[in-house]
């Protein structure tokens, strides 16, 4: 991983310090359904209002495509991210220019102000050298504590990191001092779990994991897609037929690599994905014609957390099942306990991302109890693909 500046070495007293937040949370009617973005970014501001910087927070939200959209104002999120803080924080109308610097132009030490949605500005998403220099006219500091935006070249990730000091946040760092110790320096062995529907979407991740793991589990609807590449009829399931050459390549990558793959040996069926609907566990060689896997089996969970316990270092992307619907969660909150049980004991340093993922350790109320689970989608995702980020290698030094 490169080096990079974090907040304990910044001088921050009396000055501007911009700060690339991710506060593009869920929200309805206006309200944010969902905080955790915003609970997380608490210890940079926190840290930076202490040390006495003039904290100005600079956001996208949604899509509004270089328009000025007023369903896609920060203004509710910045009142949210307020309660949460229980601070007063301004607010600018704009990012640039005589409104925005008239608000960061106002703040004393110590206070904060959350600026209005960069991509009101087509220079964000353009990563416009013009637009970033607008920006940092605002600061005299840069701050990035949004890896789940890192993986964009925009002007607030990437450009703006060239021109002012730029430091990791506290977020950023333990972001990426987690999957450091995950994938560049890991306690081995290694297991990577990757779930999911589609087996495309997750190519460059699997190809990229194999040479890194000592143990692949493959589960979600890509494990349909393995067990038919190796002549198991999968009835009506979500399989990728014309991937099976990929899986088979995948498979004969790990061999050669000395990786085990993990595929399931009993599966859990049903003739819809529906609440309710009744199920059965059957061996995979006995799936009949019209039933699909919704689920792997007890038998198949089992043999992964028995394989986990032997484990020193986690991965996980992606449920392994349906888990949305029940009874199809069984297996994923299985696996998502044991973790979080060998985790609390010191056995296991367990590294979890990804929006469906984050939602079953949700649900099996063991978020807190890994080691790591990153809000990141898309972010995380390329990171583990073996991807150069242009937000983190903006603030290499």
């Amino acid at each position: 991983m490169a080096r990079f500046k974090t907040l304990d070495q910044a001088e921050v007293r009396g000055k501007r310090v911009l700060v690339r937040a991710d506060l593009n949370v869920p929200t309805k009617d206006g309200v944010v359904t969902d905080t955790t973005r915003l609970e997380r970014l608490v210890p940079t501001i926190t840290a930076l209002a202490v040390k006495g910087a003039k904290v100005v927070v600079l956001s996208h939200f949604d899509r509004p495509k270089g328009k000025r959209v007023p369903e896609m104002s920060l203004k509710p999120v910045a009142q949210a991210l307020s309660r949460i803080l229980g601070r007063d924080i301004a607010f600018a109308d704009d990012c640039i220019g005589p409104v925005a610097a008239a608000v960061v132009g106002a703040l004393n030490d110590g206070q904060i102000a959350v600026l209005e949605n960069l991509r009101y500005h087509k220079g964000e998403e353009a990563n416009d050298p013009a637009f970033a220099k607008e920006l940092a006219l605002l600061g005299d500091v840069y701050v990035n504590d949004a890896f789940s935006a890192a993986h964009r070249a925009h002007a607030s990730t990437e450009a703006i990191a060239r021109l002012l000091p730029a430091f990791a946040g506290l977020q950023m760092q333990a972001e990426l001092e987690a999957l450091a110790a995950a994938l560049e320096n890991p306690k081995k062995p290694v297991m990577a779990i990757v779930g999911g529907s589609k087996v495309s979407t997750k190519l460059d991740l699997l190809a990229n994991l194999v040479a890194r793991v000592n143990m692949l589990v493959i589960g979600g609807g890509m494990a349909n897609t393995f067990l038919y590449a190796q002549g198991v009829n999968v009835g009506n399931s979500l399989c990728e037929r014309d991937l099976a050459d990929t899986a088979r390549q995948v498979l004969a990558k790990a061999t050669a690599l000395g990786c085990q793959i993990i595929l399931p040996q009993d599966v859990v069926i049903a003739d819809a994905l529906k609440p309710g609907v009744a199920s059965t566990v059957v061996g995979i060689d006995s799936i009949p014609p019209g039933q699909m896997i919704l689920d792997i089996g007890p038998a198949s969970a089992k043999t992964i957390s028995l394989q986990l316990g032997m484990c020193k270092t986690l991965l996980w992307n992606g449920p392994v099942g349906a888990f949305e619907t029940k009874p199809f969660d069984q297996a994923t909150l299985s696996i998502a306990h044991e973790a979080a049980a060998l985790t609390k004991k010191g056995a296991l340093v367990s590294i979890a991302g990804g929006g469906d993922t984050v939602a079953a350790l949700n649900a099996a109320s063991v978020t807190n109890d890994l080691t790591y689970v990153s809000t990141a989608g898309g972010a995380f995702l390329e990171w583990l693909e073996g991807k150069e980020l242009p937000g983190v290698k903006a603030l290499a030094i």
